[in-house]
């Protein structure tokens, strides 16, 4: 009989949440339970309970990580021009979810959203962000005379961010059968030109 390592709580925490995340893609989310969580990761599922008092509480920090990781990834090689940095806003976004296919089934779970509120405002928070700095761009593409003068904003970052959310969808309803990455990549070139001067 093999003895089993006890890791720091830290750790364990973190495999529940990596896994969570990876399980989703999977069985998806609104079916995944404890139970299975603890069987993939090979615990007891009051273990489980012991770093997370409830299954809100893994949902919670499922997206806590989601965020950390999509900040990570726009970090890379920040390019300096408007245009640029909103292309590699995008292709940061959909690369990340192409690497993390749960994301789109996170995202857009209704029951799990309906279930949990925190879950749901961490989300719109990423969003609202996300949004901000689009728009932000945007702005400084229309100064600089990249975009046409008469382009809102604000209007523009809905649409980039409908882009990557609409593609997202369309990617993981069509079982991931296309590079959402390249496709993301075509569609975003075409915006851009509707939003040049």
């Amino acid at each position: 009989m093999s003895t089993r390592t006890r890791k720091p709580a830290s750790e364990r925490k973190a495999e529940i949440v990596d896994t969570a995340i990876k399980m989703a893609a999977i069985v998806g989310p609104d079916r995944l339970t404890t139970e299975k969580l603890a069987r993939e990761i090979g615990i007891s599922q009051p273990a489980i309970f012991r770093h997370f008092p409830s299954k809100t509480n893994i949902w919670e920090a499922v997206g806590e990580r989601i965020c950390t990781l999509m900040g990570e990834s726009l970090r890379q090689d920040i390019p300096n021009d408007p245009q640029a940095r909103l292309t590699h806003i995008v292709t940061a976004q959909l690369a990340f979810i192409q690497k993390t296919p749960a994301v789109p089934a996170i995202l857009f779970s209704r029951e799990l959203h309906a279930e949990n509120e925190p879950l749901r405002k961490v989300f719109a928070s990423l969003m609202a962000a996300r949004h901000a700095r689009i728009s932000e761009l945007v702005a400084q593409g229309i100064s600089t005379g990249v975009f046409k003068e008469n382009l809102d904003s604000d209007d523009a970052a809905y649409l980039v961010l409908t882009l990557i959310q609409g593609l997202a969808m369309r990617w993981s309803l069509n079982k991931q059968n296309f590079d959402l990455l390249a496709e993301g990549k075509r569609l975003l070139a075409l915006q851009m030109t509707a939003f040049k001067a």
